[in-house]
């Protein structure tokens, strides 16, 4: 599954950065299905949560439409210079991004009700919460939300763990399966990959 669609030059490039710089990456069947997402509803405007160094947001241009705009957050500045890089090695204008420096939490409030087409999270797990609450308010109706990391290593599934992380990452899959405004869908690509679209109000 993570080899049918072989990673590109510029996605090895930002996937080696990121795991030389600890901002481990979504793996190729993950980035694969964020491409597809973003196709399959023609997305314009994406909110990315958590740069990393570049492979996600190159997989969402991916999917874009020719005029859409991924904004992405990240708390370290040096993510985002990778990641812009990243970006212009694989082909897109300065234009296609908007980059903002912040902790996502702090920086979402800012953002306009009802503005985007997509949101991918994968940042902070003990905020997952947090991030779809902020979503479900960016969120257009028939948009999509998607968090990386839904099997969390194995350790969702496991009652044994307990630990803040994967509290976290187990209520935001309870919220997304119990919210009757979304229609959710868990996929077994990489470590998980959680995606639901709100429903028209």
């Amino acid at each position: 599954m993570e080899e049918f669609l072989p990673e590109d030059e510029p996605i090895i490039h930002a996937r080696h950065l990121g795991e030389e710089f600890g901002a481990v990456p979504i793996g190729a069947a993950g980035g694969a299905a964020l491409r597809f997402l973003a196709a399959m509803i023609d997305a314009r405007t994406v909110v990315e949560i958590g740069s990393g160094c570049g492979v996600s947001g190159i997989w969402l241009l991916r999917g874009m439409r020719k005029d859409g705009v991924l904004t992405s957050v990240d708390v370290e500045h040096e993510n985002q210079r990778l990641a812009k890089q990243a970006y212009a090695e694989a082909g897109f204008a300065a234009s296609r991004t908007r980059m903002i420096v912040g902790r996502a939490l702090e920086v979402l409030p800012r953002l306009t009700d009802g503005a985007y087409d997509m949101v991918f999270c994968d940042a902070a797990k003990q905020e997952y919460p947090e991030y779809l609450t902020a979503a479900l308010r960016l969120l257009r109706p028939g948009g999509v939300v998607a968090f990386d990391n839904a099997l969390w290593h194995h350790r969702v599934a496991d009652p044994d763990h307990r630990d803040p992380e994967t509290q976290s990452v187990r209520e935001v899959n309870r919220m997304v399966r119990e919210d009757e405004r979304l229609v959710p869908l868990l996929l077994p690509v990489g470590d998980g990959l959680l995606c639901a679209v709100k429903r028209d109000d």
